[in-house]
Parts: structure tokens; sequence; C-alpha cells
């Protein structure tokens, strides 16, 4: 499922080309915290989430507005040009906003919610599964995530010598199009939601 291609897989390809794999790694450990919290409240509170379907409208719809917020400055985002880096000047970027981009755009998605409040609800039936067998479930599904966001880290940094400005422009358009998708795509699920309540 961490390999499956949404927000948070555009984001940090597109990170890792722009700012390095150093900056995107940043970004991953924000995404496997948000991850992490989520973890923790689901574990401790499967049945209240799964049982208050307010909550994944109020967070569907605020999801959109972070995605669409991300969308619209990533469409508008300039690149400046110089000689020595094929065109391209990536300003230096800030690890801490690496950080909560990454820990946004992967903590207001209901999808994430729901993908481990189903890992807590598979949990919670396993009547075999001692405390350690439960820590190591979850660290070995979180360890998977992460690994593979770096490896997406990894790979999308090896193309940056063959990225051009023009490659660069269209790449940002092509994510905040994305973002903006999934975006228009959240606040319809929640208001699906919502009519059915």
């Amino acid at each position: 499922m961490s390999a499956m291609i949404g927000p948070v897989f555009f984001t940090l390809i597109q990170n890792s080309i722009e700012s390095g794999f150093k900056n995107t790694a940043v970004m991953a450990f924000g995404i496997l915290l948000s991850d992490l919290i989520y973890v923790m409240i689901t574990f401790f509170s499967v049945s209240i989430f799964a049982q208050n379907p307010y909550f994944e409208v109020f967070l569907g719809y605020g999801g959109a507005l972070v995605l669409i917020g991300f969308g619209v400055v990533t469409f508008f985002k300039k690149s400046v040009h110089r000689p020595n880096t094929a065109g391209i000047v990536f300003p230096k970027p800030k690890k801490m906003t690496a950080f909560l981009k990454g820990f946004s755009i992967n903590g207001v998605n209901p999808f994430v919610m729901l993908f481990w409040i189903s890992i807590a609800g598979i949990v919670s039936i396993k009547d075999e599964f001692r405390i350690i067998d439960v820590v190591f479930y979850y660290a070995g599904i979180l360890l998977t995530v992460f690994s593979i966001d770096l490896l997406k880290a990894f790979v999308a940094k090896q193309l940056k010598p063959y990225v051009t400005p023009v490659i660069m422009m269209r790449m940002n358009r092509i994510v905040a199009i994305v973002l903006v998708f999934f975006g228009i795509r959240l606040i319809l699920y929640a208001y699906e939601k919502h009519l059915l309540l």
C-alpha cells in the first residue's frame, strides 16, 4: 500500500528532485511520525473512531483544504535559473518545512486513518497476539512504509541530473494538479459521508 500512487507519493518524488535525498528523508520522518500517531490513536480507541463518522467528515474537509493549498502554491512556484546547475536554482531546503509538509499531507488524509483503523481492527481480533507480537506487527508495517518512502526518494534523486527547468516546471504543475485532484476527491468523499449521517 505504501507504493500506491497518491498525494504523498508525488510529493516525495517532487521534493527529492528539488531538494535532495536528505531533505526528503526528513519529510519521510514526518510521514512516519503522523503514521505513528495514527497507530497510537487507532490502537487505543479503534471502536470510537470506527463508530464516529463525523471525524472522517471533518478530516476529509480539512485534508482537502491542505492538499488544495499545497497544490495551488506548487502550481505557481517559480524556478530561478543559473548556469552552473543546468539552469535550475534550488533554494536551500529547510528540513523543518519538509518534515511539517510530510507530516501534514499524510496526517490529514482520511484514507490513511481508515487504513490504520483497519489494521487496528485486525489486531483486535487476533486473540493469540501478545503485546510483543502487536509491537513487532506495527513496527514491521511502519518500517516497511518508511523504507519504501526512502526508496522513492532515492530513485527520484538519481533523476536530478536529467531534469531541465522546463521538466521541473511541468513536474511542479503535474504535482500541483494531482494534489488539487486528491483534494477535490476528499471533498466529495467527505460530502458523501456527510449525506449518509
